[in-house]
């Protein structure tokens, strides 16, 4: 991570009390950042930094007095894991009380001047890192498109310098999401949980996962735990409810079905393996979850149109009808996502949604040809009738369908390929949603309906199969001619041809990867690492310190 907050004395500033500070330099800030910190900023924000100095003034002081504005300031800085920031990549961790010639008042013009020269700079980053993120997406895996430059980094810091209020000031270059805003609260409440490790400390079950109804020793903490994170409602247990043996009664076990809901587990209100793994898991580490998401925020610009959305690893999609992150503005619906092996994941970027296709083909990848189709062929020469696989070479069938050497090794090269035929079995279903991309991933129907009940939907080569086909067409269709009710789609579905349908706008498709949701309701989901992209981030956020 970067950091550029070393040995200068004068840095010493952000990280201690403040009290003391009434003597300050006055003059000109002609000669400001000639003290550059050996950490020193990187170049843009050095550059950003001493563009705040054209007309010689200083920001953060007069009079020998530190501004209020830069007292605040530095009290944000100090405090930035409220936002999910670190205070030391800000200089915080190199600063120390004994050293400050600032605080004895014996610091000189041109200490001062180095200070507002490095607060500023500090200003710069704080506020670049809480508007755009603290790195690139693509170094985390993630082809989103580059932000667009929306925030004026250098008039926000001299902004900031004159504000009347400082906090409503930096609040304004955050995300102006509201599940960003709903997670900033979580990460208060989760930080506080955080500071009783002995929450998350259950004794075992042992070798049979207690059921409902069953004795577990653990009850006692099991109990406190959830009421602290809210799935034990108080009152919601009557008094006097206690068992002389603790059990499993039915209060807890609606609370424990709660818990498994909001951590995307089987809801039977057992303490199986995966709802204890769970239940104990620290919560420093949800915290990790939280901001890690929260970073990922922060990459995304505002919405200029209403997103389709998948959360990858919440299995979910997110229609939304306006531009607001609402949930009575968003339609939702359970989705299958790619197997975690590296080939098959769904990839996080960015699309633009241009076209439906009624009773679509699958053109079979050809690396699914090769390594799957291929070989059942092989192995049962009947294997493309039965699944109403067919021979094509671009567009024309081939005319000979037979198992031979020779088309083996034109489907194995790539001269020939695989596609599937519309129909019941089709592992599209009856529609194809098309925003093209080079990772050829679309959303798409499925004739495997019973994988939806799974919690743990990760079972596609990469494609995301949607729930209700449907009602995602109705939502597609609602501005292409043609009147495109639930009746009509349905007829097109079971039409004997294909079908392409253009929509009037594209629609941007957003394909996401988030741990953590906070939702409008108040309970917060948290949602298993299904690629290890948390632990990328993370490594790349805290090389060294907190990985």
């Amino acid at each position: 991570m970067l950091r550029f907050f070393r040995a200068t004395s004068v840095l010493l500033l952000l990280w201690s009390p403040l009290t003391g500070f009434c003597e300050t330099a006055t003059g000109s800030a002609d000669n400001v950042g000639t003290a550059v910190p050996s950490g020193r900023p990187v170049a843009h924000e050095a550059t950003l930094a001493r563009s705040l100095y054209a007309h010689g003034d200083l920001l953060w002081s007069a009079n020998r007095r530190l501004t209020p504005q830069a007292l605040k300031l530095i009290d944000i800085i100090r405090t930035g894991e409220s936002l999910g920031l670190q205070p030391e990549d800000y200089g915080t961790t190199q600063m120390s009380v004994s050293e400050q010639p600032l605080m004895s008042g014996s610091a000189t013009d041109a200490q001062w001047r180095d200070f507002d020269y490095v607060l500023s700079v500090a200003a710069v980053r704080f506020l670049t890192h809480l508007h755009y993120g603290r790195i690139d997406p693509s170094a985390a895996g993630f082809e989103l498109p580059a932000r667009p430059a929306d925030l004026d980094v250098p008039a926000a810091v001299s902004g900031l310098a004159k504000a009347s209020d400082v906090g409503a000031a930096v609040a304004a270059v955050e995300p102006r999401f509201y599940h960003y805003t709903l997670l900033k609260g979580a990460l208060a409440h989760y930080r506080a949980l955080a500071a009783q490790p002995e929450l998350t400390r259950l004794p075992a079950p042992g070798r049979k996962a207690p059921h409902p109804g069953d004795p577990y020793a653990g009850v006692p903490p099991l109990r406190k735990l959830l009421l602290a994170v809210g799935d034990l409602l108080p009152g919601e247990r009557p008094a006097g409810a206690d068992a002389a043996e603790p059990r499993l009664d039915p209060y807890l076990v609606i609370a424990l079905k709660r818990f498994q809901q909001r951590h995307g587990l089987q809801q039977d209100g057992a303490l199986g393996a995966l709802t204890f793994a769970a239940l104990t898991t620290p919560m420093t580490q949800r915290v990790r979850q939280i901001e890690l998401t929260l970073e990922r925020w922060r990459w995304l610009p505002a919405l200029d149109t209403p997103p389709i959305i998948v959360n990858i690893p919440q299995f979910q999609l997110f229609a939304f009808r306006t531009t607001a992150d609402r949930v009575a503005d968003i339609e939702q619906m359970p989705v299958i996502v790619g197997k975690s092996y590296p080939r098959t994941q769904t990839p996080v970027f960015v699309g633009a949604l241009k076209y439906v296709i009624f009773r679509p083909f699958w053109d079979i990848p050809h690396q699914i040809t090769v390594h799957e189709m291929l070989p059942q062929w092989r192995a049962h020469p009947d294997y493309l009738t039965r699944n109403h696989f067919e021979i094509v070479r671009g567009e024309e069938v081939v005319a000979d369908q037979a198992l031979t050497p020779a088309a083996l090794a034109d489907l194995a090269s790539g001269k020939l390929r695989l596609r599937q035929r519309p129909g019941d079995d089709n592992a599209l279903g009856p529609i194809k949603f098309v925003f093209p991309n080079a990772h050829d991933v679309y959303l798409h129907g499925t004739p495997v309906h019973q994988l939806f009940a799974q919690s743990r939907r990760a079972f596609s080569h990469g494609c995301i199969r949607v729930a209700d086909p449907v009602a995602l067409a109705a939502y597609v269709l609602r501005n292409t001619p043609g009147d495109w009710n639930a009746q009509k789609i349905t007829a097109a579905m079971q039409a004997s041809q294909s079908l392409r349908v253009n929509l009037s706008q594209p629609i941007k498709v957003m394909i996401l990867y988030g741990t953590v949701l906070a939702t409008e309701a108040g309970p917060v989901y948290f949602f298993d690492d299904l690629y290890g992209n948390d632990r990328r981030l993370a490594r790349l956020l805290w090389p060294i310190t907190r990985t």
